[in-house]
């Protein structure tokens, strides 16, 4: 990485310098060499800071506040319904990139039990949630991966009374099953296994479970307040008074304020700027059909991209305009292998968007570029610098 490599540092750092120099790219240039050895994990609003100093000193354009609301066909381009300070625009483009992060696809997950709550017992872990509120009140966490833990975790930090968390699995996930294919040859060409090895990995990702990080858990469970709840998933809830009580097979279990750290859904349809037509894409249960112990109704919900990450079709001809939007979010996952969008994707994820962007406008455009690598164009030299150097019979010299 170039510039400040420091601007991921330990968490005692301040964040970055905007104006440190660009060109000097070495390790610790900021902090020194033992500083940068000992980098863990860089705090957010350091982050943050680092991802400003980048965006200045690449000259990118961001639009903050701004929401797409509609992406509407319209020949051989895109006219996309922008709306920013109540105020809606349209603007065209060619190419659209969905960079839309964990919530782009369907949004969060909500367990059906907490449905049938009111909205003022519990929030997901994509929300806000004003955790100082939750001080000397029993707060419930549904889900055992990270933003579980790390709810808990922020909670129990703001003073809560104690707290809760409720796993379905009798056992925390501990199987990093992505990590185990992370070697370049699984790495680089995943896209282009067959469907059948893709699916079987989705499945072995799903059933193995999503884990949690060692010291997310050790912040959690250093507090005496703090209980697990294994084997332990919600059948019901229902209020009770002013609070609320989760129905378990381990019991009853009242509660103040719940946290759903439950992940997040794939549903196309969900998506409003996808829904006019959200039915064209094509999905993984249109083009692959599991074994009956493979099955996976989720899964299958996901979109089948093509080698640039675009939607297909899933009637050819009835929506030509779906290769010209790009999938980097996690959708992509079933045909990547990769919660796409996050660090361990961009690598490889990224070139294979740049590279099928610009093969199709290039295509699109092939009458222009045709005009241009065969137009005209001066000589880098004339004949005169190479012509005393021409060779010639012997005869030829002496006629002359």
């Amino acid at each position: 990485m170039r510039g400040c490599t420091s601007s991921a540092r330990p968490r005692a750092y301040r964040a970055p310098s905007l104006a440190c120099p660009v060109s000097d790219s070495r390790p610790g240039t900021r902090h020194g060499a033992a500083a940068y050895d000992a980098l863990d994990r860089i705090l957010r609003l350091d982050w943050a800071a680092y991802l400003d100093w980048y965006r200045k000193v690449t000259g990118v354009v961001v639009r903050y506040g701004t929401r797409l609301v509609r992406i509407e066909p319209a020949g051989d381009h895109l006219r996309l319904h922008l709306e920013q300070g109540g105020r809606t625009t349209v603007e065209t483009t060619r190419k659209l990139v969905l960079a839309t992060g964990f919530v782009g696809s369907g949004g969060a997950h909500i367990p059906e039990a907490l449905r049938s709550l009111p909205k003022q017992f519990h929030a997901h872990t994509s929300e806000k949630i004003d955790f100082r509120a939750l001080r000397g009140r029993s707060v419930a966490v549904v889900g055992s991966a990270a933003s579980a833990f790390d709810a808990a975790a922020v909670a129990l930090e703001a003073g809560a009374r104690d707290v809760h968390l409720y796993a379905r699995r009798e056992t925390l996930a501990s199987l990093p099953v992505i990590r185990i294919r992370g070697y370049p040859g699984a790495y680089d060409n995943y896209g282009a296994l067959p469907d059948a090895v893709r699916w079987q990995q989705a499945i072995r990702f799903r059933r193995a479970g999503s884990t949690p990080p060692a010291d997310a858990i050790a912040r959690a469970v250093a507090f005496p307040n703090f209980h697990l709840h294994l084997g332990a998933p919600w059948q019901a809830v229902r209020q009770e008074g002013g609070r609320a009580v989760a129905v378990t097979p381990q019991g009853e279990f009242a509660f103040d304020f719940a946290i759903a750290g439950t992940g997040y859904a794939v549903n196309l349809g969900a998506q409003t700027e996808l829904r006019d037509f959200a039915d064209e894409i094509l999905l993984w249960r249109d083009r692959f059909t599991p074994r009956d112990d493979e099955r996976d109704g989720a899964l299958a919900a996901y979109p089948y991209l093509g080698l640039g990450h675009e939607y297909l079709e899933k009637r050819p001809g009835r929506a030509p305009f779906l290769k010209d939007i790009h999938v980097f979010n996690p959708a992509a996952f079933v045909s990547f292998g990769l919660p796409v969008g996050d660090v361990p994707s961009f690598r490889r994820d990224i070139p294979a968007v740049v590279a099928r962007i610009s093969r199709d406008l290039f295509l699109d455009d092939l009458p222009a570029h045709e005009a241009r690598i065969n137009g005209s164009i001066a000589d880098d030299f004339g004949a005169e610098l190479y012509a005393p150097a021409v060779w010639r019979p012997p005869e030829y010299v002496a006629a002359e």
